[in-house]
């Protein structure tokens, strides 16, 4: 199996080097650059499997690099590292194209869990017009897995990674309420316990990006359970 390869956008020195050397111990390759500029040049001239990139930092924040990465076509995964607890932050960098967040401080057990759910769900390349038999459908959306298309009422909706990976998982569990541990599990690899706001924002933002005036919510909270798909 292929060594993979991560690039490490951080500008804190400190905080780069513990990063690069717990990377290095669980066995990747690690390319690492110290603002936003490197980081998009890293990316051009490494192709890495997965980036591992902080939100502040010199001459391009991680905001402005996640929409040049993604306006550029390149569906590398994306880890976004913040210091900041606000939701609508992390909203922000959900919007801009990363696939999760973590909030700093963080343990190491839990980069490295991300890290690795984040690599085990790169998807298949798949035609742009190839739409599986296998689509799967409830409430009005229409979720195709092979070419990893949504659709809200015939308009085509974006999603990321993330984002589509969740509503697939709870599509395929129709009518079932999944727990909040079920689905930190299944998504990300590893449940990151009851304080974690985490699965909250990310159904949110699901929610907004489904939403279409007169026609009603698809995902529905069981309050103290988790969520299901009617």
């Amino acid at each position: 199996m292929p060594i993979p390869t991560v690039l490490l956008a951080e500008d804190d020195r400190a905080l780069r080097a513990s990063v690069e050397n717990l990377l290095l111990i669980e066995g990747y390759r690690v390319v690492t650059a110290c603002d936003g500029v490197d980081a998009v040049a890293g990316v051009a001239g490494s192709s890495p499997d997965a980036i591992v990139l902080d939100l502040m930092m010199p001459r391009l924040d991680g905001l402005a690099v996640c929409r040049s990465l993604r306006s550029q076509g390149v569906r590398t995964p994306i880890l976004m590292l913040t210091a900041r607890v606000e939701v609508t932050d992390r909203v922000a960098g959900l919007d801009a194209g990363a696939d999760d967040y973590l909030v700093k401080p963080f343990e190491p057990a839990e980069l490295l869990a991300r890290l690795r759910a984040l690599l085990r769900r790169v998807p298949a390349e798949a035609g742009p017009d190839r739409v599986d038999a296998g689509a799967l459908e409830a409430g009005g959306v229409r979720l195709d897995p092979s070419s990893r298309r949504v659709w809200r009422d015939d308009e085509e909706v974006a999603l990321s990674r993330t984002e589509f990976d969740l509503l697939e998982l709870l599509l395929r569990n129709r009518g079932v309420v999944l727990g909040h541990a079920t689905i930190h599990e299944r998504i990300w690899g590893y449940d990151f316990g009851p304080s974690s706001k985490n699965l909250t924002v990310f159904v949110s933002y699901l929610r907004r990006k489904l939403a279409r005036p007169g026609s009603p919510d698809v995902i529905h909270t069981v309050r103290g359970v988790g969520y299901t798909v009617r």
